[in-house]
């Protein structure tokens, strides 16, 4: 074994959903490492009632069960902030999995201190991200602390030998993991994702049937939807006038965003174990988020802060992506984003229509927009004859540059 041996390990933490990959985790952690196992369910906001796990985690006999609503601290520390830089993964991923991890892995070592555990466990794959982002977060929090990953320790390694584990330890198997689901899934209050399976194959279109969050652009109103957005300090805190939360804001734009088929993507990625992958994404709310706030950004954002923060998000983007959410780097990134959001305020009225998001109007009481200086008409702050001299000083290297061609 990779992990920490049977024997070696007194008590574990396990971010366990209730469902079948992880009610099996469960019940495979308590045979061979025969010691308590305390269950861990969040609730970010995934749209399915988290309280079934409750009965599920008692019925396989776990004492300490934690089952925590934490949708506004995901929205507030760790949705906003990202979204603050704009970030976006290969620039076109709103990170909605990536940076819902380490609120998980935050939460689960803030209970291992609790109950006095020695080890956490999660259900992610060898394969993929989310093993990395998950363990990255448990050791940037408690360096020493034991992680158990089934995934890749046991020899369940296919569909079937995790049915007939299931079906041999008495563990309820839903119809539709017995149907065989057409995709794998993963949401929370920013978005929902697909792979896998059906969609596996990069050249065959999603089934329409198969979206949850959104209607498709074709089928959404023939009238556009308008909404206004208020920021204060580069956070969003009302719309339409009406003062929200962060996470209720978010739920709020899922809704208008949902009904105008907004916030699909369709894409290959890039993992950090090496390989690519096709998912699809809904993220509705977060689609309209990110185009208003670039719009307030326009008006409030000086030019050179505005660049140098376009250069820096990608490299932002993919820290987070890769599960370096509680590293030194990301932190001192996120320093330099909420330095320049000292004046990222006012109100963005945007055009929601078939698919689309339009920045329509924006206005900010701290705006650097002068209607003055831009103005065609005739004005008495700016002096067209100063640009002759501009243009001189800056063509002055090209000149000599082609003179040395001659």
């Amino acid at each position: 074994m990779a992990g920490p041996r049977p024997g070696e390990v007194n008590k574990i933490v396990l971010a366990y959903s209730g469902g079948l990959d992880t009610s099996v985790i469960l019940k495979w952690l308590q045979e061979v490492y025969d010691c308590e196992v305390v269950t861990f369910t969040a609730d970010l906001g995934q749209g399915e009632e988290v309280e079934p796990a409750r009965e599920k985690a008692k019925a396989a006999g776990v004492k300490e069960i934690f089952i925590d609503d934490l949708r506004e601290e995901f929205v507030r520390d760790f949705v906003f902030p990202m979204f603050r830089a704009n970030a976006l993964y290969e620039g076109i991923y709103l990170l909605g999995t990536s940076i819902a991890r380490p609120l998980i892995s935050k939460r689960q070592i803030e209970i291992a201190r609790q109950v006095g555990a020695d080890a956490v466990s999660h259900g992610a794959t060898g394969k993929g991200n989310d093993q990395i982002r998950f363990e990255l977060g448990y050791y940037a929090l408690e360096p020493d602390i034991k992680v158990i990953a089934p995934w890749r320790e046991w020899d369940l390694d296919s569909r079937t030998k995790l049915m007939e584990f299931a079906r041999e330890h008495q563990i309820p198997i839903s119809r539709d993991k017995i149907d065989e689901p057409p995709y794998s899934t993963d949401a929370n209050l920013l978005h929902i994702s697909y792979e896998g399976k059906a969609l596996e194959d990069p050249w065959v279109e999603a089934d329409d049937a198969m979206y949850t969050r959104s209607v498709s652009p074709e089928m959404a109103p023939d009238t556009p939807t308008y909404v206004e957005i208020d920021f204060d300090q580069g956070d969003a805190v009302a719309v339409d006038g009406v003062e929200m939360s962060p996470a209720t804001l978010l739920t709020k734009l899922n809704e208008l965003g949902g009904a105008n088929g907004i916030g699909r993507i369709d894409i290959v990625e890039n993992r950090y174990v090496g390989m690519k992958s096709r998912g699809v994404y809904e993220t509705p709310g977060g689609t309209i988020l990110i185009a208003a706030h670039r719009g307030i950004e326009s008006l409030t954002l000086d030019r050179g802060a505005a660049h140098l923060k376009d250069e820096l998000m990608p490299r932002y983007a993919e820290l987070v992506y890769n599960g370096f959410w509680f590293s030194p780097e990301r932190e001192m990134l996120q320093a330099a984003v909420d330095e320049s959001q000292k004046y990222v305020s006012g109100k963005v009225r945007l055009k929601l229509f078939k698919g689309s998001v339009s920045v329509v109007g924006r206005k900010s009481p701290v705006s650097l927009y002068s209607e003055q200086h831009v103005t065609f008409e005739a004005d008495t702050v700016y002096d067209q004859r100063d640009a002759e001299g501009f243009i001189k000083l800056n063509a002055l290297r090209l000149r000599l540059m082609n003179a040395r061609k001659g």
